[in-house]
């Protein structure tokens, strides 16, 4: 009688759901950019997380997206005019054009552990309204409600149109020549 009563909650409750999405904070998340030449030197700078999510099962991640606000972009290791300047440009078609595209995002469409709260995660990356596949490793630690995830992100900016200073599309560019990867520290904090 005991086994029936028991199965019969069971069936009446469902299975528990332990998936639940955890909302990013954009206050404590951030995102910092750095490019370099080809032959020595580069800038860096932040970029501000509009929104995002995070998809944890128990204490692992499942899943996700975030939003980028192209329009805060900003460098940080420049002051003054130049600092205006470069920012300028960053914003301009040249660049990424924010007038036009105002945010990118990263959709994660795969997600591998490799060990203890370390992933290899792939995703869509749209920069400029083209997408395309990227995979990366993130860590993500999750504690009392509240998730962590940190990657280093590299991106080739040929892939999204973002052609100023790039050997990709243009010759004779020697020593003033960027490099087409530039890489996103992001350390993105969500909570329940």
């Amino acid at each position: 009688m005991l086994n029936v009563l028991l199965l019969t909650i069971g069936l009446t409750l469902g299975p528990v759901e332990s998936n639940s999405t955890y909302k990013a904070n954009v206050e404590e998340s951030s995102v910092v950019w750095t490019a370099t030449k080809v032959v020595s030197g580069g800038h860096s700078g932040t970029v501000n997380i509009s929104e995002g999510t995070l998809e944890i099962d128990g204490s692992k991640l499942t899943g996700g997206s975030f939003v980028i606000d192209m329009t805060s972009i900003n460098n940080t290791d420049q002051e003054g005019e130049w600092k205006g300047k470069l920012e300028g440009h960053l914003k301009s078609d040249d660049f990424f054009a924010v007038e036009t595209y105002k945010t990118a995002t990263l959709t994660i469409t795969e997600v591998k552990s490799t060990a203890k709260d370390k992933y290899s995660v792939t995703g869509d990356l749209t920069i400029k309204g083209k997408t395309e596949s990227i995979t990366f490793p993130a860590d993500v630690n999750v504690k009392g409600g509240k998730a962590t995830a940190t990657a280093k992100i590299t991106v080739d900016r040929s892939k999204f149109d973002v052609r100023y200073g790039s050997n990709s599309f243009f010759d004779n560019l020697g020593d003033k020549a960027i490099s087409d990867e530039f890489t996103l520290d992001v350390s993105l904090v969500a909570s329940k």
